[in-house]
């Protein structure tokens, strides 16, 4: 169970139609039959998955046509909802969340939207909470753990210092003990932080905890969990493919937060 934004009431299930991007109902769907111009989907009663919304404002009316000719879609997930989606949405009696990040979504996903609570389920995956904290050192380089190739998540990839949230325990708490039994570094309270965000594995949904801990000249002492690190400017993250997904936006965010 993810947890969003409510933006439009009501409860509703379906199969994901999914659009990497933004999208405007004026021009963008017939509003008779509910498909999409572009490519010939149809988002009547289906989960419609966008970033955004944009163009006219007379989309929030196509949104009502669509409603009017029942061929509206059953739910509306957004990354940042705006005032046309979410106008429509409303008009139309569209259950609609946003906050969340349309890249854990799969065409053909079969999902739960509660525009009430402003959580989205999907069908068939598990989701499991972590923590992952970026350690800045005194020359402003971020901590890259190398995760081995038999890893559960992510073999093969470099990531933060990242683990699970043990049953009744808070993330601020989690993130301390997961840096200590991973790299024998102490921290404390976090320097900065940020809502949780969502990482799709397969059929596992990572609901991911943000922290950023300044450590000094702290050296990391690894556990067998990995094995080797690195120390990384926070402009060249974006560039290693080699990193688990999103970690540049979140040390990105939480670096700016500080400022």
């Amino acid at each position: 169970m993810m947890q969003g934004r409510a933006i439009s009431p009501g409860r509703a299930e379906g199969e994901v139609v999914k659009i990497d991007g933004t999208f405007s109902f004026l021009g963008g769907v017939n509003a008779s039959t509910g498909e999409l111009n572009n490519d010939g989907r149809n988002i009547a009663g289906k989960v419609f998955v966008f970033y955004a919304g944009k163009g006219s404002t007379v989309g929030s009316f196509v949104m009502y046509d669509l409603m009017i000719h029942g061929k509206a879609p059953a739910a509306v997930v957004n990354r940042t909802a705006e005032t046309i989606v979410t106008t429509g949405a409303v008009i139309s009696s569209i259950p609609m969340v946003d906050g969340i990040d349309i890249d854990v979504f799969m065409e053909g996903d079969r999902v739960v939207v509660d525009g009430d609570k402003g959580t989205v389920e999907i069908k068939g995956t598990k989701t499991i909470g972590v923590v992952s904290s970026a350690l800045l050192n005194d020359d402003g380089r971020v901590l890259m753990l190398q995760r081995p190739d038999s890893a559960r998540s992510f073999p093969g990839r470099k990531s933060l210092v990242a683990g699970k949230i043990e049953a009744g325990e808070k993330p601020e708490d989690a993130a301390p003990r997961e840096i200590m039994e991973e790299t024998q570094i102490k921290v404390s309270k976090a320097d900065a932080s940020l809502p949780p965000i969502y990482v799709r594995e397969g059929d596992i949904v990572w609901e991911v905890y943000p922290f950023l801990f300044r450590i000094g000249s702290q050296a990391p002492v690894l556990n067998k969990e990995n094995v080797g690190c690195e120390w990384i400017s926070p402009s060249e993250i974006k560039k290693d493919a080699s990193i688990v997904p999103q970690t540049n936006d979140v040390v990105k965010r939480m670096l700016e937060s500080m400022k």
